[in-house]
């Protein structure tokens, strides 16, 4: 890995974009061309067009090197500098309560901690399966061990506000995550003592499941909650609650196909989930979300989508859950591949960014034009979101085959600047206010 010095790229691009100017209907969908920093969209459920059934669309994306000149593009007043390079596969980034940045290095199976959030760069842990998620608990100034997702399993290590090296081994908490289909395992921790692991669906749509698990659909929820899956899907397109020694776990809400990011909103101790939706039903259907998780809560996978829709493809298996599903908060386009989320708590940013959710977005595969590569930002006012979405950080697409990145991680630094990582080319940007 080499680490860089600071570029100072100062990106004033375009014209500043209408604080009314919000595309809804049918223009809120778009795709890599028609986006750029300061582009609002509000998608609502009645945006959504009719699913596809026979819909197949493979687009993915090939990946090349970053050009040298090449660098993402933010709104006007920021600053986009590169943090660091010759990463394998960096993704999710959670700055510890002294400031120095923990990055989970997926692709080398590693945990990173970047001091006071400086280029001064550590291997707090390496040996591990597919590192993901990263947690610090007790949650406040001083945790006592750091959690790590990986994909079969949660473990955590002891740890001092300071430490750049697990001062020991690896301690298993969660065993026997299923590793296959969906691997991404994150994993965060609330100021009252719970913590939370988000567990990703095997595959799409659950063709394969089974007419009714062998105790009955009404005693299999029992267990494992309304409108869970069972058979491959088991305990799986779900987020779960544990305490700390994993003693006790269980499904905290049901039904959410990928939830690849988890935060929780300061000052709430709510949680909430960046969901990937499922695929091969048209390219605006269904959409992408973010929302904060209610407990017990049944979010539509996979019977269901965004309410009441029916899963075409499941029709007539289960209609007893009509009526039974939780629409999420926020809508975002489909096959986005949403990623991580933070809440931006820094004093850096204009006001109006305080309480922000950033998410992520790795990018589409299913969908005729491509989609994602990008961070956005969602408003909230007083803690609620508006629905709107805000193109904040965009120019890792080249054209239409090609792309150098593809957003993964976004983490708040202490100095209030937000360092974004992704996977294409293993970089970590660091976006700072210029005010200029």
């Amino acid at each position: 890995m080499r680490l860089v010095p600071f570029l100072g790229l100062l990106l004033f691009v375009g014209a500043a974009i209408a604080a009314d100017d919000v595309r809804t209907g049918s223009m809120a969908f778009g795709d890599w061309r028609t986006d750029a920093p300061g582009v609002r969209r509000r998608i609502t459920v009645q945006d959504m067009p009719q699913p596809d059934a026979d819909y197949s669309a493979h687009n993915s994306a090939n990946v090349v090197a970053r050009p040298a000149d090449a660098a993402p593009k933010v709104p006007p007043g920021f600053k986009v500098e590169l943090f660091a390079d010759g990463l394998r596969r960096p993704r999710t980034i959670r700055v510890a309560p002294n400031g120095d940045v923990f990055v989970a290095e997926s692709g080398g199976g590693r945990i990173l901690v970047f001091k006071g959030g400086t280029r001064e760069m550590s291997v707090f842990a390496q040996g591990l399966q597919r590192p993901y998620g990263i947690a610090f608990y007790p949650a406040g100034a001083a945790p006592r061990y750091v959690y790590v997702g990986e994909s079969n399993r949660v473990v955590r290590y002891p740890y001092q506000s300071g430490d750049l090296k697990a001062r020991g081994p690896s301690q298993p908490i969660i065993s026997g995550i299923p590793p296959s289909g969906h691997w991404t395992r994150d994993v965060v921790a609330t100021t009252d003592g719970r913590l939370f692991v988000a567990v990703g669906s095997s595959s799409n749509f659950a063709a394969g499941i089974s007419a009714n698990p062998p105790e009955g659909i009404r005693g299999y929820e029992a267990a494992h909650g309304l409108g869970a899956a069972w058979g491959d899907e088991e305990d799986r397109a779900v987020v779960r609650v544990f305490d700390a020694e994993g003693e006790q776990i269980k499904n905290y809400a049901t039904g959410l196909r990928n939830c690849s990011g988890l935060a929780v909103q300061p000052g709430t101790n709510d949680v909430w989930c960046a969901v990937n939706e499922r695929d091969q039903l048209g390219d605006n259907v269904p959409t992408e979300y973010a929302t904060h998780l209610k407990q017990g809560a049944f979010y539509g996978w996979p019977w269901y989508y965004i309410g009441d829709h029916e899963e075409p493809r499941l029709a007539g298996r289960r209609p007893d859950l009509r009526g039974h599903v939780t629409l999420p908060d926020v809508l975002l386009q489909a096959h986005t591949a949403p990623l991580g989320i933070t809440f931006y708590e820094g004093n850096q940013y204009p006001s109006e960014y305080r309480g922000s959710l950033f998410v992520a977005m790795h990018g589409s595969w299913n969908r005729t034009h491509r989609s994602g590569y990008k961070v956005v930002r969602l408003p909230m006012q007083n803690g609620k979101p508006t629905g709107i979405q805000e193109d904040f950080m965009t120019g890792f697409v080249l054209n239409d085959r090609d792309v150098w990145g593809r957003p993964v991680g976004v983490g708040v630094a202490r100095d209030g600047s937000l360092l974004v990582s992704e996977d294409g080319n293993g970089t970590i940007w660091r976006v700072v206010w210029s005010g200029r």
